[in-house]
């Protein structure tokens, strides 16, 4: 077992172009998921925003990045990232969403999504955001 935390930093409409950016910076890889290729299209203005964006290089940098959906509060600088924690397995991504619920608000219950068999969103009772999710091999 292995878990993993990255930097996962939120825009509005420009991950793209900051996910391009650190790249140029950093090297390695960009992959990018839009809102309409996720199928979790909710704004018909947004559909080539990135619902889900990463670089990752050899040297071991890596950062995560989304538009955040125009249904849901944005301001510059306020709550400007979250911290994404990924495992190999459910039971033990679950394990620590147990753990990290408790007190916690969640915003999206830990459960299978379209991209992943275990994915959540909660905000502990210190105010920081965190998305936990299983690690799966990118299909796109």
């Amino acid at each position: 077992m292995s878990i993993a935390t990255t930097t996962h930093l939120n825009f509005r409409g420009t991950a793209r172009a900051a996910l391009e950016h650190y790249q140029s910076v950093f090297g390695g890889d960009l992959a990018v998921v839009t809102y309409e290729q996720a199928g979790a299209l909710t704004d018909g203005a947004e559909p080539e925003q990135i619902m889900w964006g990463q670089v990752a290089s050899p040297e071991g940098f890596r950062v995560m990045a989304y538009d955040v959906p125009a249904e849901r509060p944005w301001e510059p600088g306020v709550a400007p990232f979250f911290v994404s924690v990924r495992g190999a397995t459910f039971e033990e991504v679950e394990a620590y969403w147990t753990r990290l619920a408790e007190g916690a608000t969640v915003l999206v219950p830990f459960a299978a999504s379209a991209w992943s068999p275990g994915y959540g969103m909660l905000v502990d009772p210190f105010g920081v955001t965190w998305v936990l999710d299983v690690a799966v091999a990118y299909e796109g």
